[in-house]
């Protein structure tokens, strides 16, 4: 006789009248549980049953009555495994009913592990489960512990499944955001052969090199030539960090410890344990700040603010800068064995007027990426504005260049990009407006220092100025 059932219809969390949730939280502290298992059977009785079996074993259950609000659950929550009856309706027994919920589920997640159950153990049916994709087939009665362990080889299966996605996903995205690097003139081949010496040492890497060069991607390239080429690559922009959040932001803070604190938090040395951690523009750290770091570094620990504890963390660490450290500690202004311990080996970037024929690769291939992203396929270089790609002097270096590319396949009128699109004249009035105060002068040197406040990002240009996109084409063709 079965117990302290829910009763029909019975709302035990927020989903539906159908749906009985087991958090199980006062079992947590006897045994780590993991997986989430959806039951679907219409017999009270079943889903009573699984629950008193499941809830001990996996971190959550959840069990619907009626099969409609499966898709609806399966998007509102992360499931492992779904266990499926085959028959919803009285006096069917052919299984036409799971197939057809099992194909809503495939519709919304084709990778889901589901499973049939039921009473009737046909070969046929089971044979066609098969061969349509069902993971596995059980019958009632069931075999208790076989069934526990076949649920937990199938979450253990989940979870190593999705972790492989989630590794593809964020490594699609690093390569989109750190593409690779693209010359062949004899500065970037040095970077290149440096690169592959090192990349698979835990050395403590310093790039140097002016803004816009690209210390990102070399940062990038060895993280991703190195064995931790599968773990993250936390990018940090120490530039960008508000001096009151730097702990915080590095080291992470526990629930309560400053009255924004709402939750306890990771910070960037937790989140890039056993991968690299990129520290961008280290030149800009305070001394009070650098001495926080340098203590993190040379013990491999932190301590989250709020919390004595100290966190075992291990890093790969890459850092960057624009500015000369080695001055810096001679003028007292960077400590000097904080310098030592990120400088074991020196990357100098190249500014991108000393890279020769790599100006033009860059040039054609920003083209071919911004011809697609804008849909202006067929663009190509005129031999004046080639000639004038390459005498340019590019202070902004790959930044520079690859923003007046952008401007000019946003605003060319013909197939062949001119020297104006690239360079408008407009550009060249920025003196004449800082040196008058006239209506026309004023807007010219808004719409320039938006531009350069925006690295040349339109959209957000457009939006810094309070003008539509389209406003703005007109008035940077006008100026």
């Amino acid at each position: 006789m079965i117990h302290n059932r829910p009763k029909i219809g019975q709302k035990v969390d927020w989903f539906s009248d159908n749906l009985y949730f087991c958090s199980n939280k006062s079992n947590d502290k006897v045994k780590a549980k993991k997986g989430s298992i959806l039951i679907v059977d219409d017999n009270e009785e079943i889903l009573w049953s699984l629950n008193q079996l499941l809830k001990n074993e996996f971190a959550r259950i959840f069990n619907l009555k009626s099969p409609n609000q499966i898709n609806a659950l399966l998007l509102h929550e992360h499931i492992d495994v779904v266990l499926l009856d085959m028959n919803f309706s009285a006096g069917i027994n052919s299984g036409n009913e799971g197939f057809y919920w099992f194909k809503k589920i495939q519709e919304l997640d084709k990778n889901m592990i589901v499973i049939f159950i039921t009473a009737y153990g046909d070969i046929d049916i089971a044979v066609r489960a098969m061969k349509e994709g069902i993971t596995d087939f059980i019958t009632k009665p069931w075999d208790s512990d076989k069934l526990i362990s076949t649920l937990h080889n199938y979450v253990s299966f989940s979870e190593s499944r999705n972790k492989v996605d989630r590794l593809r996903a964020s490594q699609a995205l690093l390569n989109q955001l750190y593409p690779s690097i693209i010359g062949e003139s004899e500065a970037i081949n040095k970077v290149n052969n440096t690169i592959r010496k090192i990349a698979n040492t835990d050395t403590s890497i310093l790039i140097q090199g002016e803004n816009g060069t690209g210390k990102a991607l070399i940062a990038f390239e060895i993280h991703n030539q190195s064995d931790r080429r599968n773990e993250p690559f936390v990018h940090v922009d120490l530039g960008a960090i508000n001096e009151n959040l730097f702990e915080s932001e590095l080291f992470g803070h526990t629930r309560g410890a400053f009255t924004d604190a709402k939750e306890d938090r990771i910070g960037r040395f937790e989140a890039a344990s056993d991968g690299t951690l990129f520290l961008d523009e280290i030149g800009n750290l305070s001394l009070a700040l650098q001495q926080k770091l340098l203590s993190s570094i040379q013990t491999n620990t932190i301590s989250r603010v709020g919390s004595n504890k100290s966190i075992q963390v291990n890093v790969r660490l890459i850092c960057a800068t624009n500015k000369s450290l080695e001055k810096m500690v001679t003028e007292g202004e960077f400590r000097e064995d904080l310098y030592y311990r990120i400088n074991t080996i020196i990357i100098e970037s190249p500014p991108l007027r000393e890279r020769g024929k790599d100006i033009e690769l860059l040039a054609e291939s920003f083209l071919k990426e911004l011809s697609i992203k804008y849909n202006k396929l067929g663009l190509s270089f005129s031999s004046p504005a080639l000639k004038k790609i390459n005498q340019h002097n590019w202070p902004g270096n790959i930044r520079e260049l690859r923003h007046a590319i952008e401007r000019a396949v946003l605003l060319c009128n013909q197939r062949k990009i001119l020297p104006e699109d690239l360079f408008p004249v407009g550009i060249n009035k920025k003196k004449e407006a800082e040196e008058s105060n006239t209506l026309e002068n004023i807007e010219i040197k808004a719409i320039i220092n938006a531009i350069e406040n925006q690295n040349g990002n339109l959209t957000k240009v457009a939006a810094e100025l309070g003008i539509s996109r389209s406003t703005l084409y007109l008035k940077i063709e006008k100026y």
